[in-house]
């Protein structure tokens, strides 16, 4: 293909067009994916323990892409039209065509965010295959980011792929050297499972979830060990002073904590958007 020709391809803005377009994809998989999951985990646990199962929501079929979306206050099927990244929900203003019941600003959030660091991402990677790579981590951490914010879970249907997408690109040369990545990926699980295990020793509570090492793990794999503490502290203090605002806010019901996996996840992003150099350099490491 003409060198042109990939250049205007993997340029910003049609990147940020993709990122758009995947965003409005991320938003289904923020929404079923748990669903999904849970209806799966009933039916297995209704399995072995000889219970029958509830037959409504057992023929219900969801993936991602079955049924069509509906509205949920009053079950329209959204047209293609109405499905059109931020430009549909502007168009709507913000509201159900058939039942005029507002439309959650997560949607054109997620469009915008998602297409946003797209177009970051070919500013930071350039115009060359691995960009599409690169695009792909960032979204999947954003689907993370949103699944745990919203249910505190981070599915090892995510995290297991993104692992093992992040080694296998390191062993084919597309990222970092495999040692980095290897060592990235136990130096992210293990750091957080001996956090844990400190934590419910000193105070015999659970302070995080096993998905949380499978998340930072991942991320040494794509960005390597080096990374593992600067991820790290950014998303504690994210993390807090999020928690403090939503505390003093009101916004944080009591015995709720925030899930630590969104802050993982923006953390992970702003590493990799800035370059392992340029991290260390800021904290005089380098």
């Amino acid at each position: 293909m003409d060198a042109h020709v990939v250049d205007t391809l993997l340029s910003p803005p049609v990147l940020a067009l993709l990122g758009l377009c995947i965003g409005s994809f991320l938003n289904v998989v923020i929404h079923r994916l748990p669903v999904m999951l849970e209806r799966g985990w009933k039916r297995d646990s209704a399995e072995m323990l000889g219970v029958k199962v509830d037959e409504s929501e057992a023929t219900a079929a969801l993936t991602l892409s079955k049924p069509r979306s509906r509205c949920p206050s009053c079950g329209h099927l959204i047209a293609w039209h109405e499905n059109i990244p931020v430009l549909s929900y502007l168009r709507l203003r913000g509201r159900c065509s058939a039942c005029k019941s507002r439309i959650s600003l997560r949607y054109p959030f997620i469009e915008i965010l998602t297409g946003v660091l797209f177009a970051a991402v070919g500013w930071r990677f350039g115009a060359q295959p691995t960009v599409l790579l690169w695009c792909a981590f960032t979204a999947v951490l954003v689907a993370l980011a949103g699944i745990d914010w919203d249910t505190t879970l981070l599915p090892d249907n995510l995290t297991l792929p993104l692992l093992w997408a992040g080694l296998v690109s390191a062993a084919l040369g597309w990222t970092i050297p495999p040692a980095a990545a290897l060592w990235g990926a136990v130096a992210g699980y293990v750091s957080l499972w001996a956090v844990y295990w400190l934590f419910k020793l000193t105070t015999g509570k659970e302070g995080m979830g096993y998905g949380d090492f499978k998340l930072l793990a991942a991320l040494g794999a794509w960005l390597g060990a080096q990374m593992i503490l600067p991820i790290v502290l950014a998303a504690s203090v994210l993390g807090a002073a999020v928690g403090i605002g939503m505390k003093l806010s009101s916004a944080l019901r009591e015995g709720r904590y925030v899930p630590f996996g969104p802050f993982l996840a923006g953390a992970g992003i702003v590493v990799m958007l800035a370059g392992s150099n340029r991290v260390l350099d800021w904290l005089g490491w380098y």
